[in-house]
């Protein structure tokens, strides 16, 4: 028996009308223009946290509890864009090396804070220090002005996704659910 065929999508229409799909190039396109810039990035961020015998998904968290961004592997999880139980591994690693300890909470028994410890306070201060040599190097030739402008866009540009998705979530919670009825 064949199975049913799936429509096919209606093609989605940019907003501002810089791609079109019959004439889309990847070398132009701005996201795969931001990957290679990342990943140029990480490359060269690694090489400065190796001297901190730190791998790229370990000095994120470090970073991230040194500025108070997060304070629960359930909360660097989900900031990292990665699952419970990836990170409660990586933070397995980070507790062995004497960089971050867990205290499970008072009010909560199911929720564990983590904090660094003294040995971690110290590494942790070194990663911003990295993190701007890595940045310098990729602004190398930007006036005040450009990197102003640089930060400006990207921001815009993450404005406008975020306002899509919201407009996809409305969307989305309009339409009835699968086995809804619908008002006649």
């Amino acid at each position: 028996m064949a199975k049913p065929k799936s429509p096919t999508p209606a093609p989605m229409l940019a907003a501002a009308g810089f791609y079109r799909g019959e004439e889309y190039s990847i070398e132009e396109s701005v996201g795969h223009i931001l990957r290679v810039l990342l990943n140029s990035m990480n490359r060269r961020i690694d090489g400065q946290m190796q001297a901190h015998d730190l791998t790229a998904l370990q000095w994120k968290p470090l970073l991230m509890l040194k500025f108070g961004i997060a304070g629960t592997a359930a909360e660097l999880a989900r900031l990292n864009c990665s699952d419970t139980g990836a990170m409660t591994r990586m933070l397995d690693r980070l507790e062995a090396k004497g960089l971050l300890q867990r205290t499970r909470s008072a009010d909560d028994r199911r929720v564990v804070h983590l904090q660094l410890t003294e040995a971690g306070e110290r590494v942790a201060d070194h990663i911003p220090h990295g993190l701007s040599a890595v940045l310098n190097e990729h602004l190398d030739g930007f006036s005040a002005d450009e990197f102003t402008q640089l930060k400006t866009l990207l921001r815009r540009m993450i404005a406008n996704g975020e306002r899509a998705a919201a407009s996809d979530d409305d969307t989305t919670d309009a339409a009835p659910r699968a086995g809804e009825r619908t008002a006649k």
